[in-house]
């Protein structure tokens, strides 16, 4: 991990920490709420692993906080601005694409602005998110391809799409030149379900693929 990866893993991990120690939960009740290892859990909250964003999605999902919070500190201010360079990369492609998670609110409705990059055949699969949440694209530089369940939708630079997260889904380039794109995603009636240690695991939420 490089210093800015280990600096995010060790905010992670105090946040998560923090939040199941607020609800009273074990390890081991976050770890079955989350749908994740016993041992996943007790590394994040170490700082010892830069988790991937499925994870950190399970994770949010499960402690009902949505995954903004999860990347910074809670703060009390109304207005918070991101500074370039400032948001949390939370996936990397072989071709040196980037995710990077530059905005987001808080529950219950949350919504997520992403900065992404896809390199040269980069591609990253998304399971379905929680039901409800909704996905919308602008291709800024390049072009890409949205897969939605069996469609897949050609965009060039300028076009744009909304389509229905909680399918699986994926983004890819297959083209030669690299390409960037703004992501919102919007996940409606975050933590709902889990605020008990009792409470069923949530659906298989999980996106921005292991």
């Amino acid at each position: 991990m490089d210093e800015a990866a280990a600096k995010l893993a060790t905010a992670i991990g105090a946040r998560v920490k923090q939040e199941r120690a607020a609800r009273g939960w074990t390890l081991d009740q976050l770890a079955a709420a989350a749908s994740v290892s016993r041992r996943m859990v007790i590394s994040v909250e170490h700082g010892e692993v830069n988790p991937s964003v499925g994870t950190l999605l399970r994770l949010s999902d499960a402690l009902g906080v949505g995954l903004p919070a999860l990347v910074e500190p809670p703060e009390t201010r109304p207005v918070k601005v991101t500074r370039a360079g400032d948001g949390a990369q939370l996936w990397s492609g072989a071709a040196g694409g980037r995710g990077v998670l530059v905005a987001g609110t808080t529950p219950p409705d949350v919504v997520e602005l992403w900065d992404w990059s896809l390199g040269p055949g980069d591609r990253h699969a998304s399971e379905a998110h929680a039901g409800g949440t909704e996905e919308l694209i602008h291709v800024l530089e390049g072009a890409i391809t949205v897969e939605i369940d069996d469609q897949v939708i050609p965009l060039d630079t300028g076009d744009a799409v909304s389509f229905p997260g909680d399918v699986d889904h994926a983004y890819a380039n297959p083209h030669a030149a690299p390409a960037r794109f703004s992501l919102t995603v919007f996940e409606p009636g975050v933590g709902s379900p889990a605020t008990r240690p009792d409470a069923s695991p949530p659906s298989a939420h999980r996106r921005q693929g292991e």
